[in-house]
Parts: C-alpha cells; sequence; structure tokens
C-alpha cells in the first residue's frame, strides 16, 4: 500500500492516522448509541461501515491517493470501533451468564479471520494481485455476510444497560481499578495494534525480508493471536486474569525485544510468535475485567470507556511510530511499544475477578 500510494513511512503514518480517528469516533459513540437503539443495530450499521471503508481503500489503492486511503481507513474505523462495544458488551453479558471465560475465545475468531486474510494477501502479494480488487472483493464478502447474519442476532440486547442520554457517569470514570485495567489495555492493545499497522513494513526495512515473506511473518503473528485466544479461556479459568494478563505482557515483552535488538531474521520471525501470544488476552480479558468490576447497569458504559483508553493506543500509535520510525527506524521506535507492555505486567493484578478480590482480603 506504501509504494501504491507514492508515501513516506512518516506519511503513511498519518494515512493510518485516518483508522484512528475513525476508531475513536465509533468508540466515544457505541455506548450511548447501544443504550439507546441496542446492539443489533450498532453492530449491523458498524459492519455496513467497515465494509464501505474497505471498498474505498481498494479505490484509493486503484487511484494511488492517500487522501482516499485514509478516508476508507477512517469508515473501516468508525465501523469497527462502533460495532466492537456492542460485541463485547454482548460477550460480557454472556460471561456473566454463564459463569466462564468466552471473551477469549469471542476475539479469537476475530484473530482467525485476521489470518485467513493474512494468509489470502500473502497469496495475492506473490503472484501481484492487484490489490483494489482485493479489497473492493473482500468489501463485497463483509457486505453478504452482513446480509446473512444479522437476523441472527438477538434485537434489543444492551438497551437496558448504561444510560442512554449521557456518556460514562462520574462513578465509572474515577474508578482506580477501572483505570488501572484501562492502562493494561492501553499497552496491550499499542503491542497488538502496532504489529497490525507496522509489522510487515518492520520486517521489511527493519530485517531485510522481501514482501511476500514480510507479510508470512504477519501471518504467523496473527496465527500466535488467534491461537493464545482460543486457549485463553481455559487459562483464565484456571490461573485467573491477573496472573494471565502478567504472563501474557511478559512474553510480549520478550518477542518485542527480540525483535527490537537482535539482528537476526530468524530470530524476528521466531520472536512474533511470543509477541503475538503476549499482545493476544490484553484486549479480551482485560474488558471482561472492566465488565464485571461494578455495577451490571454500567457494563456498557465500563467497557465502552476501558476501550476508550485502549483506543488511545490505535489513535496515536501510527503516527508517532512512524514519526519515530523515519527518524530512528522502526526497529527504534518499537522501543515505545516495549516500554508500555512492561508497565503492564505491573498492572495486572488489577484484573482480578470479584471472587479473587476477596479471596486476597482474607
Amino acid at each position: 500500500m506504501r509504494e501504491l500510494v507514492g508515501a513516506r513511512t512518516d506519511q503513511m503514518g498519518y494515512i493510518l492516522f485516518g483508522l484512528s480517528i475513525g476508531s475513536m469516533i465509533g468508540i466515544l459513540s457505541s455506548a450511548v448509541l447501544v443504550a439507546r437503539l441496542g446492539t443489533r443495530i450498532v453492530i449491523a450499521a458498524g459492519t455496513a461501515s467497515a465494509a464501505l471503508g474497505v471498498a474505498t481503500v481498494g479505490a484509493g489503492a486503484f487511484l494511488g491517493d492517500g487522501v482516499v486511503v485514509a478516508i476508507g481507513l477512517g469508515l473501516f474505523g468508525l465501523g469497527m470501533g462502533g460495532g466492537e462495544v456492542a460485541l463485547n458488551v454482548e460477550g460480557a453479558e454472556v460471561e456473566r451468564a454463564i459463569g466462564r471465560s468466552v471473551m477469549p475465545l469471542m476475539h479469537g475468531f476475530f484473530s482467525l479471520g485476521t489470518v485467513v486474510g493474512a494468509v489470502v494477501g500473502m497469496l495475492l502479494t506473490a503472484v501481484a494481485f492487484p490489490v483494489w480488487i482485493h479489497l473492493v472483493v473482500v468489501g463485497a464478502l463483509i457486505a453478504v455476510v452482513l446480509v446473512a447474519a444479522v437476523r441472527a442476532i438477538p434485537g434489543g440486547n444492551g438497551r437496558s444497560v448504561g444510560t442512554a442520554e449521557r456518556a460514562p457517569r462520574p462513578a465509572v470514570w474515577k474508578d482506580p481499578g477501572l483505570l488501572l485495567v484501562g492502562g493494561v489495555i492501553l499497552a496491550l492493545a499499542m503491542a497488538e495494534g502496532s504489529a497490525n499497522d507496522w509489522l510487515p513494513i518492520l520486517m521489511v526495512d527493519g530485517h531485510g525480508f522481501d514482501e511476500a515473506l514480510a507479510a508470512a511473518v504477519y501471518a504467523v503473528f496473527a496465527a500466535a493471536m488467534t491461537l493464545g485466544r482460543f486457549v485463553g479461556g481455559w487459562f483464565v479459568d484456571r490461573f485467573g486474569r491477573a496472573a494471565v494478563l502478567g504472563g501474557s505482557a511478559l512474553l510480549g515483552a520478550i518477542g518485542l525485544a527480540v525483535v527490537i535488538f537482535v539482528d537476526s531474521q530468524v530470530g524476528a520471525a521466531a520472536a512474533v510468535i511470543l509477541w503475538g501470544i503476549g499482545a493476544s488476552l490484553g484486549f479480551p480479558v482485560a474488558l471482561s475485567a472492566a465488565g464485571d468490576s461494578g455495577d451490571p447497569s454500567e457494563t456498557a458504559a465500563r467497557v465502552s470507556f476501558a476501550a476508550t483508553i485502549g483506543y488511545i493506543a490505535f489513535l496515536v500509535g501510527p503516527p508517532v511510530l512512524g514519526v519515530l520510525g523515519e527518524h530512528y527506524g522502526l526497529r527504534a521506535a518499537m522501543i515505545v511499544v516495549l516500554a508500555l507492555v512492561a508497565v503492564a505486567i505491573f498492572l495486572a493484578p488489577a484484573a482480578r475477578t470479584p471472587a479473587e478480590r476477596m479471596s486476597a482480603r482474607r
């Protein structure tokens, strides 16, 4: 994409900023929309916006216009940011109802889609298939799946959760425990988002991979994310949220450190497995912690607030890493991400379940 629009590394960061802006608008408005309209409408509208956004990015690639690509990324981010809170509100309610951790599994299917997309992208890159056709087809497929699936989503869910007329109440915003959970999300979302935005370019510019192999490395990262999320629920139920989040952050920090400081293609390719597994549980497990850390009527507000803190990583990450990468190289720029993930290791105890917190007081 960078070559198609003729952008430098720092300019690509600003193009990716469109994704961050759209995501933040979606995430900030989603709690009110869910409470007012219900999750099904918000999920449907968000998915439709994402489909339109992907097709628009394809049009920008065809035209070689970075502005059009940024607009498409904004529409995609708007849909993903708005729809994700609605999906996570339902996921938190399902966990509360069945009494075990299933949020990582739900996010695992999201990551599985990423793996499929990465593999298809790698194959199409290898045969020089036009990027714009690929993206337009993907947008059309998203729309088809939406039409087929939206009727199966229960109507009205979420309307009784949170408040319909205003943002999260002051008690939510002032909750120190929720702020600490948000810090974990911020760090591990930065680890996930920086890989989604920059990992292929990092492998090309920082470790000398060709584009097809760089796409393959990203597919490995996405596969590690998927594996972590599919098995993560079992580890959470067995060892607790805090221990799993702390261990995940530690693995992510080790993987990032190897990618940054070890000048080896084999080492970098292997380290992205640890990076992926380490980042995999940050969002789903910490959002579960946010959802059940207060009154059930505040679930949407608390999930939205925690997700908003996490989306700060997506807002500031692409341009900051792009500017730093242009001046110091992307490997050096990733030290910022490494530092945040290291801090998350010490914030992880804030994600304890209510039962774990009560047990710790005895």
